[in-house]
């Protein structure tokens, strides 16, 4: 393990300000651990600080996993040399008054290899360990009910729920200033020792917002009698995504007990307050946060264009709650609202990692996008309220008159122009709703009906009516069928090898003949990322449909319907995701092009279309350190 480790937090070029050289300042305390110096051979010492607690496990973080690794540990040094600590990191239980001595001997390097490592490079954890921590407190000593994990910046020796939020403000990039929570305080002190009453009130609080993300799994391991904290649970990624849910959520808190304290913080009771409940996915999915849509001809001003002529009309962003559960969509530009896209995320209960492709392509090719892009701020909106089963449409543009969704204001924040709404029948969704308003104050009325099928692969059938009349239905006519892949080309970057029949009709107007419609699939295994792995894609490559509407813009020529195109990186290559290997990356718009062999190398990207979609993912950790900054 190459050292220093610096944690990846986004598929984009992310760089966290102090990783490999992570530092904070110290103290002048001579109370403190922090201004004591570190002789090379002696133990490491300090305190862990809640109150101080006894029998927390503590160890150097010095492969840079936020886990405790045990031995052999092989290292390799800036110079390239290896080292190898055959007991692991230092570790130890900490004693009363939190009281810590992490054996370093081992840190010492043989003089031909480089110099001695020096544990003051190096962050410290400490981990309570539900009953068998002990809080040692006014009252006595009280055992912890509950798991949280804390940290220390390089050089610190006090760990603490303040030194914890110290240290992931500067990973995170958002260290502290006069706006900050707990400006003004020393976040790196024994608060305890010096009686600083507001910190020791803020750390209780922050210490059980830690306990309530820990997961119930971790508890559990660690609640077991012969568990000693060395248990090893959460990825890297899980612990980064803990301390910058502490850095986000840090201010709500402190806020919370300073409104209990009223100036009186020893008698803040923390146990009482009632404290954010936020949470969180440790699992650190990649999710898409923006759009780039090119849906304007640069020339002429018709679609469809030449690829190089397309323009950019709309950008769009996706927002996320920790947990990664999408919160809005919000466009510069217009979106295109689909109740079908719509319910397949209704179907995961607003997690777009638990699809495989996010978010489907869809576009509004009315020129007012482009019109509306090029002025500042959000244009259009979609609200997501899980809880209650609702999403709102908002717009202030004409973008969508043709479809009889028109703009109620100029500005967002009103009244919606759409409420969808849903309903489910033993879990299942039976029905989805867009009421649309009208200027007259009378409501127009869609309603889609899913088209139930055992497997669908993410991509469900459905009938749309209005006003009683059919506005668009997708049909199956039978189940998938696989095919091989032409040996010639089967290491193409795309093959088609499965499809699916169905019919589509937009207004009653079938898109194609009965039996001509096929979807079409990528799903292919590939030996990644060794020979003896082996990794499964199931890949949606190209689908063809009508829409009346979007066909009757005055700068659409589509007399023969539409389809998308998709598009994915290769297997191992920049931007592939293993975990998650149906991510597009890019959609084209085309008119629709008839049946296909399957079996066939999929067509590269075409020189023209209506349309092009960029797609751009992070890191839910990447992305709300994006929040932080």
């Amino acid at each position: 393990m190459k050292l220093p480790f610096c944690l990846a937090v986004s598929l984009c070029t992310l760089v966290l300000p102090g990783c490999g050289e992570e530092s904070s300042p110290v103290p002048v305390d001579g109370r403190d651990f922090d201004g004591v110096g570190y002789t090379a051979g002696q133990p490491y010492t300090g305190k862990v600080i809640d109150g101080y607690l006894q029998d927390a496990r503590v160890w150097l973080d010095m492969d840079g996993d936020g886990q405790y690794s045990p031995g052999p540990l092989m290292l390799e040094l800036a110079n390239g040399a290896d080292v190898v600590l055959e007991s692991g990191e230092p570790t130890a239980l900490s004693g009363p008054g939190g009281a810590f001595s992490l054996d370093t001997s081992e840190l010492a390097v043989a003089g031909d290899l480089g110099p001695d490592l020096n544990p003051a490079d190096y962050p410290l954890y400490a981990l309570a360990i539900p009953g068998k921590t002990r809080e040692q407190g006014r009252d006595g000593e009280v055992p912890v009910d509950q798991a949280f994990l804390m940290s220390a910046p390089p050089g610190t020796r006090n760990i603490t729920p303040l030194t914890t939020l110290a240290r992931y403000r500067v990973l995170a990039g958002a260290e502290a200033g006069a706006d900050n929570p707990g400006a003004g305080l020393n976040l790196l002190r024994d608060y305890v020792l010096v009686g600083d009453e507001r910190a020791h009130a803020y750390a209780r609080a922050l210490a059980r917002f830690m306990a309530s993300q820990i997961p119930e799994a971790y508890t559990a391991l660690l609640s077991a009698p012969d568990s000693d904290g060395r248990e090893r649970y959460l990825s890297p990624q899980g612990v980064f995504l803990l301390g910058v849910s502490l850095v986000q959520n840090a201010g709500e808190v402190m806020a919370r007990v300073d409104a209990a304290a009223a100036g009186d913080y020893a008698s803040v009771d923390v146990t009482g307050l009632e404290l954010p409940e936020v949470p969180l996915e440790l699992d650190d999915p990649v999710l898409l946060t923006r759009q780039r849509v090119y849906g304007h001809s640069e020339r002429s001003g018709l679609l469809p264009a030449r690829r190089s002529e397309l323009g950019i009309s709309a950008e769009i962003f996706f927002d996320y709650s920790e947990d990664g559960r999408l919160l809005a969509v919000s466009a510069n530009g217009c979106l295109a609202p689909s109740m079908p896209e719509l319910l397949r995320l209704i179907r995961v209960q607003g997690y777009p990692a638990q699809l495989r492709t996010q978010w489907l392509p869809a576009v509004a090719l009315s020129p007012q996008s482009r019109i509306h892009y090029d002025q500042p701020g959000i244009d259009e909106r979609l609200d997501f309220d899980w809880e209650n089963q609702s999403i709102r449409f908002e717009t202030t543009t004409t973008c969508h008159d043709h479809e009889a969704i028109l703009a109620g204001s100029t500005e967002l924040g009103g009244n919606p122009e759409i409420l969808y709404s849903w309903t489910r029948e033993q879990g299942e969704v039976t029905e989805l709703r867009a009421d649309i308003s009208r200027p007259d104050g009378s409501l127009l009325t869609r309603i889609l009906v899913p088209e139930t099928s055992a497997e669908d692969r993410g991509f469900p059938g459905y009938r749309i009516t209005g006003d009683d009349t059919e506005q668009a239905a997708l049909t199956f006519a039978g189940g998938f069928v696989s095919c091989a892949p032409d040996p010639q080309v089967e290491a193409a970057p795309q093959m088609v090898t499965a499809t699916r029949a169905y019919s589509f009709a937009s207004e009653g107007q079938p898109l194609a003949a009965a039996g001509d419609l096929a979807l079409e699939f990528d799903t292919r295994s590939f030996r990644y990322p060794g020979p003896e792995d082996l990794l499964s894609v199931s890949r949606l490559l190209r689908y063809g449909f009508s829409d009346t509407a979007m066909s009757a813009l005055d700068n659409v020529d589509a007399d023969n319907g539409f389809e998308w195109a998709l598009y994915y990186p290769e297997v191992g290559a920049q931007g592939f995701v293993a975990e998650q290997p149906d991510l597009i990356t890019e959609a084209y718009l085309k008119p629709y092009s008839g049946s296909h062999p399957c079996g066939r190398q999929f067509e590269s990207v075409p020189t023209g279309a209506y349309a092009r979609l960029e797609y751009v993912y992070q890191s839910l950790s990447g992305y709300l350190v994006g929040l932080l900054q």
